[in-house]
């Protein structure tokens, strides 16, 4: 009589949870799939529609030659970076920074003083490429592919420079 009544009272728990004691696992099983779904794997990226190369010389009076690089949207932008003076890069270091639209470059380069360890590019997500900070007669070269159409701006952001060091990063 136990068993009678311990076999009901599972049956009446089943019940009342909407289960049911079938082993059924057929069409339990699609229920489960329909109620997890896989995450859609990202888009995978571009093919770059071509390439371009850029140079860019910072001096000792602190100036890179040119103030405005263009490029095409979807190309991959290989930029040379060359410290054309002879000062060491303690006194007179040099990088290049490109930062996504709507950065404040003050803003920016105010934190920058600080990340001396990393060569005065402080963490975050505002940097879409930037090189080595370099000394007179040193170079560096990075490869990246162009941003979205649109206007950045680029500056050095050893301590003091981005006022004078600065351009436009201009992709059509």
């Amino acid at each position: 009589m136990k068993n009678y009544l311990l076999i009901l009272g599972f049956a009446l728990f089943l019940y009342s949870c909407g289960g049911s004691a079938s082993t059924d696992t057929a069409t339990e099983e699609p229920a489960a799939e329909a109620a997890v779904e896989e995450p859609e794997a990202p888009a995978a990226p571009a093919e770059p529609a071509g390439e371009v190369s850029l140079e860019l010389n910072g001096s000792d009076q602190m100036q890179y030659d040119v103030a405005e690089l263009k490029v095409s949207e979807n190309f991959m932008v290989t930029l040379t970076l060359n410290h054309t003076g002879q000062l060491p890069k303690q006194s007179m270091g040099h990088n290049f920074v490109l930062l996504k639209e709507g950065t404040d470059v003050t803003e920016f380069a105010v934190n920058a003083i600080a990340a001396v360890d990393t060569d005065y590019i402080p963490a975050g997500d505002d940097v879409i490429a930037h090189t080595k900070m370099l000394g007179g007669g040193e170079s560096d070269t990075i490869t990246f592919m162009a941003p979205p159409k649109g206007t950045y701006d680029f500056i050095c952001s050893f301590p003091g420079h981005y006022g004078i060091m600065k351009g436009k990063f201009i992709v059509e």
